[in-house]
């Protein structure tokens, strides 16, 4: 009998050391998966010269945004020796997009050819590549762990409807001014509000005839 005993005591001691204690990661509040943010670069080369840029540059950088389906959130910038140059035309055609034009360029591959210009175009999207996550089986959990899927409902609805997904990398910066009435307008109209009950209940009557 004390045999037995003591292989089912050196059996629990050698499971418990295979099993081991799930990772710090997952011991917390904050969930382990959240969206993971990508940019794409797309560059577009238009003739520019001292007089901007011709009508029928603006007319392929126009066809251009609209194959790229240029929306909020997007960011478009201006590179080249004659950036400068074309800076104005390509500004005011971003404009009809709602955007306007970023300081700075990032880099792309390949030389801008002289007398040319470079419009590139940055697209972030937000994803969750590491979800759904159902690696593990529902089992005791002593140490208090967190499933492995946890976070992945929340922060994939977050990553799908975000309107800039920079926005979940760098936040927004503050105005430098704050204007006290503006952030008190909501506040005044829910208080000035009329209850709806104040005018009492309709009368409404079954009787025929009425």
């Amino acid at each position: 009998m004390k045999k037995t005993i003591a292989l089912l005591l050196v059996a629990c001691g050698t499971a418990a050391c295979s099993t081991g204690y799930p990772s710090d990661d997952r011991r917390g509040l904050a969930p382990v998966h959240v969206p993971v943010v990508e940019r794409q670069n797309f560059a577009y080369d238009i003739p520019a010269s001292a007089s901007g840029v011709p009508a029928s540059g603006m007319q392929a950088l126009d066809a251009w945004f609209g194959s790229l389906g240029l929306r909020y959130g997007d960011r478009v910038y201006i590179d080249g020796a004659n950036a400068a140059y074309a800076r104005n035309d390509v500004a005011r055609l971003a404009g009809r997009y709602g955007l306007l034009l970023a300081d700075g360029a990032p880099v792309t591959q390949g030389s801008i050819e002289p007398g040319m210009a470079r419009v590139v175009v940055t697209r972030a999207h937000a994803s969750m590549p590491t979800c759904p996550a159902w690696e593990g089986e529902s089992h005791g959990n002593p140490a208090n762990e967190s499933m492995p899927n946890f976070g992945c409902a929340v922060n994939g609805n977050l990553a799908a409807m975000i309107a800039n997904p920079e926005d979940l990398v760098h936040g927004r910066p503050g105005a430098a001014t704050v204007d006290a009435r503006t952030s008190a307008r909501a506040v005044r109209s829910y208080r000035e509000q009329p209850l709806t009950g104040e005018g009492g209940l309709m009368e409404i009557s079954t009787s025929e005839g009425e």
